[in-house]
């Protein structure tokens, strides 16, 4: 529950108006964007895209949605395991006490800093929504994740949409600049779709710099993967920020959904209008003893980094163009209709990610098993090998409920 100065400064009124605004527009998550794209004819307002994936080849590769094939742990598998059984109670062991008491020994925060979630999705979008207004914007890098600009639609929020440095990573400044009513300026880091770091030199001076009454959320969903540096630090300095982290990624937990919000107990406060659901014991239970799991992050990165870099040198062998990443995903430009290079690699039975509007030639691909990538080297290299096509390309987000965005 709220603390009692929190609920004094939240009316009733308000409150129901808050969760109204939150019920109005679906939560979306990178599996929501990755799986529009699967749709086979155009979605309408009375059937939005669909948020689970439709049947596969068996034989597929799906390199779409910066999923991890190395899924949970061999710890996490157990827990679950070990746990399905108390599935009918919600938590009756305190699996998310324990997750939350686990990760802040090891991140140097106190309990009521940490919030846990399914995922990272809800609190990006709540925390969008607690923090901008038709009278406060919300200012991203772009390309970035989308999800935080839905939220801000759904808000009335401006929209500032900052392009990236020559070095793909945040224009900070551009960004701090961009609207001196800002209510939410978001970075991801590494950003998604490019795989980039932006420094914590750059994120610290954009926290110092940002408008008065403003926060920024920093989404450290790929963390994990990169030398990019945490700024956790600066919640435990109880500054004007919430991170997001996610298990959907290295911990490869996509299924399974766990995640945090951190920040200020007082900022945190305002995401909790919005709802917080009970966390699944087997997803708080999986969470934890993955980070228990001292080889696991290592073990991993490198693993991904491996098969990334290995797929880089295929790629610059070939002269195409691609955007160094850190993360699980990166970034090709093809030099024509993106739209149409899916379209060829689906029809050789790849699938892999989006396009984004302002590099409409560039396709973000995700980092799957050696085995994976191996199929789509060969598939890549025949697409681009042969002319490019000028069949018109259905946009698979054109009339899905949620609005669009230039």
């Amino acid at each position: 529950m709220p603390s009692s100065k929190f609920t004094s400064a939240v009316s009733r009124r308000s409150f129901m108006r808050l969760a109204g605004v939150a019920a109005s527009m679906p939560i979306l998550t990178e599996a929501h964007f990755a799986y529009a794209a699967l749709q086979a004819a155009p979605a309408t307002s009375a059937a939005p895209a669909r948020r689970v994936r439709p049947a596969m080849p068996a034989d597929a590769v799906l390199i779409n949605a910066n999923e991890n094939p190395l899924g949970p742990c061999k710890a996490a598998c157990e827990a679950i395991a070990s746990i399905a059984h108390k599935g009918g109670r919600y938590d009756i062991d305190g699996e998310t006490a324990k997750l939350t008491t686990t990760f802040a020994q090891q991140n140097g925060l106190k309990e009521d800093y940490i919030a846990v979630y399914a995922g990272s999705s809800e609190p990006l979008h709540f925390s969008v929504l607690a923090f901008t207004s038709p009278t406060r914007g919300f200012v991203t890098g772009d390309p970035s994740y989308e999800a935080g600009m839905r939220a801000a639609q759904i808000a009335k929020a401006k929209i500032s949409k900052i392009p990236l440095k020559a070095d793909y990573s945040h224009d900070v400044k551009a960004m701090v600049a961009a609207d001196p009513n800002a209510g939410v300026i978001y970075i991801c880091n590494p950003n998604n779709p490019t795989g980039t770091i932006t420094s914590k030199a750059d994120i610290v001076w954009a926290l110092e710099n940002k408008p008065k009454g403003s926060i920024l959320l920093v989404d450290e969903a790929y963390i994990h993967l990169s030398d990019a540096e945490s700024v956790v630090d600066m919640v435990a300095a109880d500054k004007d920020l919430i991170i997001l982290r996610t298990f959907s990624k290295i911990y490869g937990m996509a299924g399974i959904r766990c995640g945090f919000a951190l920040g200020r107990p007082d900022l945190l406060a305002k995401l909790q209008p919005f709802g917080q659901n009970a966390m699944p014991i087997t997803g708080s239970a999986a969470a934890n003893v993955s980070l228990l799991e001292a080889d696991l992050i290592p073990t991993r990165k490198k693993i991904i980094a491996d098969t990334r870099n290995d797929t880089f040198a295929f790629l610059k062998a070939n002269n195409y163009k691609f955007i160094p990443s850190q993360s699980n995903c990166f970034m090709i430009d093809t030099g024509r209709n993106g739209q149409q290079v899916i379209a060829a690699m689906r029809a050789k039975n790849v699938f892999i990610g989006r396009t984004w509007p302002i590099w409409p030639n560039t396709v973000r691909v995700s980092v799957g098993t050696p085995a994976e990538m191996a199929k789509f080297k060969t598939a890549f290299k025949e697409v681009m090998d042969a002319p490019p096509t000028t069949a018109s390309v259905h946009d698979p987000l054109a009339g899905v409920a949620f609005p669009q965005l230039s």
